[in-house]
């Protein structure tokens, strides 16, 4: 097909969906835009659909970003709401599910993790998690840098003697109570009444009202000195001092209220927000968050989008929300917000005084850390591609080794035989690349040569593109024969093929009897030892993956009535040993096959186990 043939296919797909777009309502919704292959590759709202869509497909005054959208988009769906408010917040909710590429994204927002407290449980823990779910439980973050919850965390612990045992079915209590860091609820030791007073100081303590914290830790210790419980006041007491140590190390930077400050930094495709989180007039934290998709969009766009998708997963909403500019709707995201804190959220734009200066800080924190950024990755890609120019030198490779693939075998005495192919693309790995394969033909008997001919097989017997400049084999003359007879056999003659032996870092070739040794120090050989320690870790961890859900399994093996259908029916149904030691027996009965009886039996056996452990 040549070129005009082309412009036709595209010029008539196009004309089809203008088509669509005349019969599109007047009326509020989202829309939501498929490339080819039917993938989503755009999320969005309007007030009215049938004037929002077909903005796209008028071909002027569109920008570069739009452009190359609509270049792209081969069909589209509408889902029409009641009010603009059910259409933003159905847009959010689409935007976190499908990641499309064309939307403004935080980075790897799926993995930031919160602090959560178990309000549905009689004696709350604190743990941190990475799963929002309606529970009952009060979360709070959530946290860009999982090191700083941690280290809350970690505080947390050293404040406040809370239970961190998942069971409450001790006899005795261990060993955190004696170092008194529990109070030891499992044993009967605390009252319900007294250790929720204490979680309810906690939760104030995330919360960053440190002020509150101390009046109700100073009033706890009163009361108790005054009924006599020297050992309790005295307990508060030390919370309180360490509470006071922690309010010293807090800057007063308003007369009052809760805020969220947010700066905007953008160099070249980056953008970085950055929020200060104040409450009761007190900076308590700080935290930063890369977005993504944002090259030809305003500022307010930007930040727009990082409001919708941080606030809709945040625990806590501040009363006040800074920006260093006007938000595009400002009105309709300050009534979604209001409508989600259950309470009066604003949205300025301070022009001068304290609050624009705060504004100004975080911008040039947020300036600052990009700039800092930059700087360590030109210095980390300066590495790499030396790394990549030393490593085509000294293996006499044709061209610059830009995508590297590297496999590696795991198994116990043949148990559970897994493969990893790991890609590293530009000297830095490519997870989203990455392979990973259960081996079929080696079950049972440790074979390394067969098994890395059969992934190799897997992998090359297709010739899918993108094909590596370089292949990788984890192992010696051996391992690389296997392979190079696969990879030669399926007409992949041009790819050059190494071997990287573990013991003394040969790299072995093909066709070449004596191994090539680098340079210690060199950084190619730092670059492929990378790759196969990358290779190795991925494989193990698939490895240990398997054996855990076979070994999670055999566990029920031991228990009388429970069977092969029975067992995988559990399996099934709860997806973890800990829900099923968690569920009740009544809802241990209620997966597929099981009766009152068989549940008896289950329930019985684990918490038998839990009280030998204890």
């Amino acid at each position: 097909m040549n070129k005009g043939e082309d412009q036709n296919e595209y010029q008539a797909a196009k004309a089809e969906l203008t088509a669509q777009v005349a019969l599109l309502p007047d009326k509020p919704g989202v829309y939501l835009m498929r490339d080819q292959a039917g993938k989503i590759i755009y999320v969005g709202k309007a007030v009215n659909l049938k004037n929002r869509v077909r903005s796209y497909f008028q071909q002027r005054g569109l920008s570069v970003k739009t452009e190359a959208l609509v270049a792209r988009i081969a069909s589209f769906e509408t889902i029409v709401t009641a009010t603009e408010m059910e259409a933003l917040i159905l847009e959010c909710n689409l935007i976190k599910k499908h990641r499309p590429r064309y939307n403004i994204s935080l980075r790897d927002d799926k993995t930031y993790p919160f602090i959560k407290v178990t309000l549905n449980e009689a004696f709350p823990r604190v743990y941190a998690t990475r799963r929002l779910e309606k529970d009952g439980a009060k979360y709070y973050g959530p946290y860009a840098s999982a090191g700083a919850m941690h280290e809350t965390i970690s505080l947390l612990k050293k404040l406040f003697p809370l239970r961190s045992c998942r069971s409450m079915d001790a006899q005795r209590p261990c060993l955190e109570y004696h170092i008194e860091r529990c109070l030891a609820p499992c044993a009967g030791l605390v009252d319900q009444k007294t250790y929720m007073e204490m979680v309810k100081t906690v939760c104030l303590f995330l919360e960053g009202r440190s002020a509150d914290v101390e009046k109700d830790l100073k009033r706890r210790m009163l009361a108790a000195s005054d009924e006599l419980k020297f050992e309790q006041a005295g307990r508060l007491r030390d919370q309180l001092t360490a509470v006071r140590q922690v309010m010293e190390k807090q800057n007063i930077v308003t007369g009052a209220g809760d805020q969220d400050v947010l700066g905007l930094a953008r160099l070249g495709s980056q953008s970085c927000v950055q929020v200060f989180f104040i409450r009761s007039g007190k900076m308590v934290g700080r935290d930063r968050f890369m977005l993504s998709g944002g090259d030809n969009e305003t500022d307010g766009d930007v930040l727009a989008a990082f409001v919708k998708q941080y606030y809709n997963e945040a625990a806590f909403i501040a009363r006040e929300i800074l920006t260093p500019v006007v938000l595009p709707e400002s009105e309709l995201l300050a009534n979604w917000l209001s409508e989600r804190k259950g309470g009066a959220v604003h949205l300025l734009t301070p022009q001068r005084g304290s609050k624009r200066e705060l504004v100004q800080l975080a911008t040039d924190n947020a300036a600052e850390y990009l700039r800092q950024r930059n700087e360590r990755d030109a210095v980390k890609h300066g590495k790499s591609t030396a790394a990549m120019e030393e490593l085509a030198q000294r293996l006499s490779l044709a061209r610059l080794p830009k995508r590297i693939e590297c496999f590696d075998i795991s198994h116990i005495q043949g148990a559970e035989t897994v493969a990893s192919m790991v890609v590293f693309t530009g000297g830095e790995p490519d997870k989203a690349e990455y392979r990973r394969f259960k081996l079929r033909t080696v079950e049972g008997s440790p074979d390394d040569f067969a098994s890395m001919q059969e992934v190799t097989l897997r992998r090359y017997r297709e010739a899918t593109e993108p094909l590596p400049d370089l292949i990788v084999i984890d192992g010696g003359k051996g391992q690389l024969s296997s392979a190079l007879e696969v990879i030669r056999g399926v007409g992949l003659n041009e790819i050059p093929v190494i071997g990287l032996a573990k013991e003394f870092e040969h790299i072995f070739r093909e066709n070449i009897s004596e191994p090539l040794i680098l340079p210690r120090h060199s950084e190619a050989l730092r670059l492929i030892q990378q790759i196969r320690d990358e290779a190795h870790r991925f494989a193990v961890t698939y490895h240990r993956k398997l054996r855990a859900k076979r070994n999670m399994v055999s566990v029920l093996d031991h228990i009388k009535g429970i069977g092969a259908k029975r067992r995988q029916a559990l399996w099934k149904h709860f997806g973890a040993l800990e829900k099923m030691r968690a569920a009740s027996v009544e809802d241990l009965a209620a997966a597929p096959g099981m009766n009152v009886t068989a549940a008896t039996a289950v329930w019985q056996f684990f918490h038998a186990r839990e009280k030998v452990q204890c």
